[in-house]
């Protein structure tokens, strides 16, 4: 019984401990080579945001393509929202309809999937399954609820061990279970634009339309398994398509934000095989 105990304290710990203040301080030293350290926001950039901005309209455009192929009236209440269609691009496409890991390897050259992890009691972790991705690629994206630091987030936050802390305070929730997914699908419903949603709400299923929504479930590095990606803030410029935003994983809390919306994707610090786990550091000092 004493051991049944013991082996239930050890695994809440293990969850956390890297959310314990004194713990994360004593431990630093131990993994100095993988601290990831901030002068300040604007260095907080491996590349520039309009480069992210292109990685996630290529895809999102494969996504479109795809979507619009199996949803005739939704294409055409759409198009009529929009007053244009890129015709073009879909004869490129060819209009036919691709899941989300296909649309990803056709628009990105490479796939990431949720498997168990190689870590031993780290759970599920992300892998790429299939291409190659290169140094400074968008990998994926960290989906969840954007609280502003003066936002309510206390029992959302309760036994979470998904809540991302950004650089300026700016909170992102990416638990897709309990009274974090209902906040997130009640938040979503509120915001759309004609016939559009302004965001995805498909992150919180098994399977999700957008491939890179599976950035919280990306484990933390070591010594032995040092990070090969690493986090980075996007606020989505007013000038991102208006069709597109329906893939982002992200929505604000508060509907009368008057800040761009926050997104965090994850970007390769290195070229990157098929079978290779990613690896973030969840340890940065702002200086």
């Amino acid at each position: 019984m004493f051991r049944a105990a013991l082996r239930r304290f050890q695994n809440k710990w293990k969850s956390y401990r890297h959310r314990f203040v004194p713990w994360v301080i004593l431990n630093l030293s131990k993994n100095e080579k993988t601290l990831r350290q901030v002068r300040e926001r604007s260095k907080d950039k491996l590349v520039p945001d309009e480069e992210v901005s292109q990685r996630l309209q290529k895809l999102f455009r494969v996504l479109l393509r795809s979507h619009w192929a199996n949803h005739g009236e939704l294409r055409a209440a759409q198009t009529h929202f929009l007053r244009r269609v890129t015709t073009s691009e879909e004869d490129q496409h060819g209009g036919n309809p691709v899941c989300g890991h296909d649309a990803m390897f056709q628009a990105l050259g490479f796939c990431i999937e949720r498997k168990p992890s190689t870590l031993p009691s780290a759970g599920t972790g992300v892998f790429v399954t299939k291409g190659f991705v290169p140094k400074g690629a968008t990998v994926a994206m960290y989906p969840g609820t954007v609280y502003q630091a003066y936002e309510p987030i206390l029992l959302q936050s309760i036994r979470n061990p998904f809540v991302f802390r950004c650089i300026d305070g700016v909170l992102i929730d990416g638990n897709d279970k309990g009274i974090s997914k209902m906040v997130f699908r009640s938040c979503s419903g509120r915001d759309r634009m004609g016939p559009f949603m302004m965001s995805d709400t498909s992150w919180l299923t098994e399977s999700p339309q957008n491939p890179l929504a599976v950035g919280q479930y990306v484990n933390n590095c070591s010594n032995k398994w040092p990070a090969n990606v690493c986090y980075q803030e996007y606020d989505v410029p007013d000038t991102f398509p208006i069709e597109f935003r329906q893939y982002l994983p992200n929505v604000n809390y508060s509907q009368d934000t008057h800040r761009l919306l926050r997104c965090v994707v994850l970007v390769s610090l290195r070229d990157i095989t098929a079978g290779e786990e990613l690896f973030s550091n969840y340890y940065t000092i702002v200086h």
